[in-house]
């Protein structure tokens, strides 16, 4: 099981959790919404449409061979039409900066984000890179170039 180093930003409400797993299956840990203490009464409201790169007050310290994968709550997505601009977001292994989250309201009334709410859900998956390099023919297989819907209906 890796170990994920985690460390607060300076301004960061260190009374909020930190990431955690709510049942013992669950895939993902919550990351909560740190908002600036300005902003900690009211929250942030995102209009239909909006997007914005909410923080959550992290750093984070991932080992070599293993991503972070950002992911959207279904609930927020299922009952606001609230998600994540690039899902799965990723963070690599060597990145240190501050953990911030891509939101954006699919839906029809504006949302608010509350300081300390479950925002997105982090998964730590391994990573392989793998060697690129040019050749002159790709093999054969039955699906060839077939794309988009080529192997049926939707």
């Amino acid at each position: 099981m890796p170990t994920i180093n985690v460390m607060r930003e300076d301004d960061a409400d260190a009374a909020l959790p930190l990431p955690a797993y709510e049942t013992t299956g669950a895939a993902g840990a919550d990351l909560r919404a740190n908002l600036p203490v300005s902003d900690r009464a009211d929250g942030w409201t995102l209009a239909p449409m909006q997007r914005r790169i909410v923080p959550t007050g992290l750093r984070v310290e991932i080992p070599d061979g293993f991503e972070m994968q950002i992911r959207p709550r279904s609930g927020l997505a299922a009952k606001h039409g609230v998600t994540l601009v690039n899902t799965p977001g990723t963070i690599d292994s060597d990145y240190r900066g501050p953990l911030g989250v891509i939101m954006i309201n699919l839906g029809t009334e504006p949302f608010n984000i509350g300081h300390g709410d479950r925002i997105a859900q982090a998964v730590i998956a391994p990573v392989v890179q793998a060697t690129y390099t040019q050749v002159a023919a790709l093999s054969d297989t039955a699906r060839g170039g077939g794309g988009f819907g080529s192997t049926g209906r939707g």
